[in-house]
Formats: C-alpha cells, sequence, structure tokens
C-alpha cells in the first residue's frame, strides 16, 4: 500500500526535484499546497506557468528578461562587461548599486569532470561582444573555486589579444572574520590581492 495518493505523492515527487528541497520539505510543500485555498492554487500555478512563458534570455548578455535585449544591456555602459556564472549572480551584484556597466551570463563554468566544456558556455557569444570594439574592460567575477578560477583564466588568454583589460574581481577575509578560520587559499590570494590604504 502506498503511503500518500497518488496526487499528493506525485507533487511531493515534483517538489523534490528542486534544489535543495528533500523529501520531508517536498511534504511539507505539498500539505501546503493542499491546505491553499482554490485561488491560492491558482495564482501559484499561474506564477510558475507565466515565468515559463514570459522569461528569455537576453540575446546580447543572457541574463533572464521579457524582452529580446534586457534593460540593463539598453541603457547602461556598454564598456565595461562583468561576466559571472549564471542570472542570479547578476541579481547578487544589482543589490550593491556600485556597477554601472553590462553584464554578460556565461550559464555555467568549464567543469571537464562534468563534462562541460568551453562550447557548452556562453564564451563566443561574450568574444563576438568584445570584437565589436566598444568594450574598454571585462571583469571575470565567477566564483573563486576550482571551475571558477579555471574559466576566468581561459577566458582572459581569448581576450588578452583582442586588446582588451582583464580583471578579476579580488577575493580576500571575509570581513568580520578572523584570520584564525580562513583557509589557505582564501588567505593566499588576500594576501596577493591586497591594496595600498
Amino acid at each position: 500500500m502506498e503511503v500518500f495518493i497518488e496526487p499528493i505523492g506525485r507533487l511531493m515527487n515534483e517538489f523534490s526535484k528542486l534544489p535543495g528541497v528533500g523529501k520531508k520539505t517536498a511534504q511539507r510543500y505539498a500539505y501546503r499546497v493542499i491546505g491553499m485555498s482554490a485561488e491560492e492554487a491558482k495564482a501559484f500555478a499561474d506564477a510558475i506557468l507565466g515565468v515559463k512563458q514570459r522569461v528569455r534570455l537576453c540575446r546580447v548578455c543572457g541574463n533572464f528578461t521579457e524582452e529580446e535585449v534586457c534593460d540593463i544591456c539598453k541603457m547602461r555602459d556598454k564598456s565595461v562587461i562583468c561576466v559571472v556564472k549564471e542570472p542570479k549572480d547578476v541579481i547578487a551584484l544589482e543589490k550593491l548599486h556600485e556597477f554601472k556597466g553590462v553584464y554578460h551570463v556565461l550559464h555555467g563554468v568549464i567543469d571537464p569532470m562534468n563534462g562541460v566544456s568551453p562550447n557548452d558556455i556562453r564564451i563566443k557569444e561574450l568574444l563576438a561582444r568584445v570584437g565589436e570594439g566598444e568594450v574598454k574592460e571585462v571583469i571575470m567575477a565567477t566564483n573563486p573555486d576550482v571551475e571558477g578560477e579555471a574559466t576566468a583564466m581561459y577566458i582572459a588568454k581569448l581576450l588578452k589579444p583582442l586588446g582588451v583589460k582583464v580583471t578579476r574581481i579580488a577575493h580576500g577575509v571575509p570581513v568580520g572574520s578572523e584570520l584564525e578560520y580562513a583557509d589557505d587559499i582564501t588567505l593566499t590570494r588576500a594576501l596577493l590581492d591586497r591594496k595600498e590604504i
């Protein structure tokens, strides 16, 4: 005998496909949906369908947008491009209200162990943008892990011959932390990326 009737089991199965959602969380989500009014459940379902129907990738930068070209690409300084791994990284940087340039979303990083090669991410599109001649600087803002570093170095080697300045976001000890708890790689980067005060 099944523990859950088919509709509940099916809903739990769908929730468990989301990142970070295990069986218990999927069960809580399913029961929450069951407890919704018909109007709330319809609004929830409509929001999911609306995202799938209306959200697309900007043809220039690869970020999420409802238009062919996103507002950032339309209105910002195109001479500086910040390269990130995913659209959620754009949100993280935009919250700072500091960067005035445009973005390029790779939709992944080079990861040979998982079968991701340079051809599987949006490197060709970045090279085409830089090749148009308007770009003065490319900021590599991929994660400071092995794959992010390898991707940044690979792209930097491709961009250098094009005469564009390539920079990397600084990495180091987080504000409010203690040196004794920082790992060796973080401390090394903090020393190498030091700045005059």
